[in-house]
């Protein structure tokens, strides 16, 4: 099928523009989210309850954004959607300044959830749109290494605001938080928007979609991917410090360690692992998550501290890799398994299966966390082995799992 392609692919400053986009979006979201309960009790009369019920709320209303943001672009391409996501969440920001009853908060924060939701379901199109064939996973690396740069650099400067504890600092990261919004949308201007040709309509749509039975089986992989992947914010800090009795620092550490492999060596190893089979690497990958969580088991039972940490900073590391390993694949293998014409749709299932994932996460880890060490992680590594065995199954029957990291597969195989 082919496309109508407004700018050339090869155009290097839109590629380093939207880099861009994503560094000051991921900055802005990496300030806010470590002090967004905090922002709301310091500059509201809300109590903790009310504000947690109005942020689960907005999440919830959310999640059909995605779904219809994939439909959107098979009709109008990437960039007006992106775009659209950008001022959303702007706007959103912009009213955390004013807000002050639970439904003002939870209007509000329902825009940026869904600007975030609609933002990830375009963020693969856009990136294969960009990625020469051959080329994806260096890039899905690439972004996801700024990103978590990004994110490590807020977390800084939101552990700065908190330490001055005003509210005039606090609302100075709202600020700044959705002009990085404006900032990433006029930097989008420059990133080309690839869209079916005028007429031709979408064979089949959402029934295509769910119809797709081999690339039903990548989601439900993404899903396994995508609930280790929160293990790191959810459980293993929480199991760290309050469980363990390890000192809080430990905490700091074990993110700083994940920040530091992922942000400096993502891009690395991904570029040693050209050549190898796509699925393989998703099951090694899965091995490594499997491999940190029975460390973080044996910790609970090594005599003296130092020690214990030594076990959780080496279940960090093993961790940390599983998602260097898996991370560009997955996101590689997900676009490239997806028809031109319903891009926008197959990646916001895709993407569906990682909301969904946050949404459970929080619940069920903690959930685990408090019956006990063995039950969570012995759970965590039964899901790595059933993401193993998905990855096993996908690389026999999805092309682009089966095929060689950095090989030409054909994106628009299936049309």
């Amino acid at each position: 099928m082919s496309l109508i392609d407004h700018t050339p692919r090869s155009s290097s400053p839109r590629h380093g523009r939207f880099v861009a986009a994503i560094v000051i979006d991921s900055l802005g979201t990496g300030v806010f989210i470590p002090v967004s309960m905090l922002y709301f009790l310091a500059t509201t009369s809300l109590t903790l309850v009310q504000v947690g019920a109005a942020l689960t709320t907005a999440g919830l209303l959310a999640l059909p954004a995605g779904p219809l943001a994939g439909g959107l672009v098979d009709r109008y391409g990437t960039k007006p959607v992106l775009q659209a996501a950008n001022l959303a969440q702007a706007l959103g920001f912009a009213g955390y300044l004013v807000v002050g009853q639970t439904w003002q908060i939870a209007l509000c924060a329902w825009l940026n959830s869904a600007g975030r939701a609609v933002f990830f379901s375009c963020y693969g199109v856009t990136v294969t749109t960009l990625a020469a064939p051959g080329q994806r996973e260096r890039w899905f690396g690439l972004l996801g290494s700024a990103r978590n740069l990004g994110y490590a650099l807020g977390g800084l400067l939101s552990a700065v605001a908190v330490s001055i504890g005003t509210q005039g600092a606090y609302a100075a990261i709202v600020v700044a938080n959705a002009l990085s919004y404006v900032a990433a949308f006029v930097l989008m201007l420059a990133v080309p928007n690839v869209r079916p040709e005028a007429g031709q309509d979408p064979a089949g749509g959402w029934g295509r979609v769910l119809r797709d039975r081999p690339y039903l089986s990548l989601v439900a992989h993404q899903l396994c991917f995508a609930i280790s992947l929160f293990a790191l914010n959810i459980a293993i800090p929480v199991y760290a410090v309050d469980v363990l009795g390890l000192p809080g620092w430990t905490a700091g550490a074990v993110f700083t360690l994940n920040t530091l492999m992922v942000g400096f060596g993502q891009g690395v190893v991904v570029g040693r692992l050209g050549g190898r089979i796509r699925s393989r690497v998703l099951v090694a990958g899965h091995a490594c998550f499997a491999a940190g969580y029975l460390l973080f088991l044996a910790a609970g039972h090594v005599a003296g501290l130092a020690l214990a940490v030594g076990v959780v900073l080496l279940g960090a590391g093993s961790y940390t890799l599983g998602e260097i390993l898996g991370g560009p694949i997955t996101s590689t293998v997900a676009a490239e398994s997806a028809p031109d014409a319903l891009r926008g749709r197959y990646l916001a299932l895709n993407q569906l299966a990682v909301t969904v994932a946050g949404a459970v996460a929080p619940a069920a880890l903690s959930g685990l966390l408090s019956t006990g060490a063995a039950s969570i992680w012995l759970t965590l590594v039964g899901v790595s082995l059933l993401g193993a065995a998905l990855a096993t199954t996908i690389g026999r029957v999805v092309p682009a799992a089966g095929s060689r990291i950095g090989s030409i597969q054909p994106v628009d195989s299936q049309v």
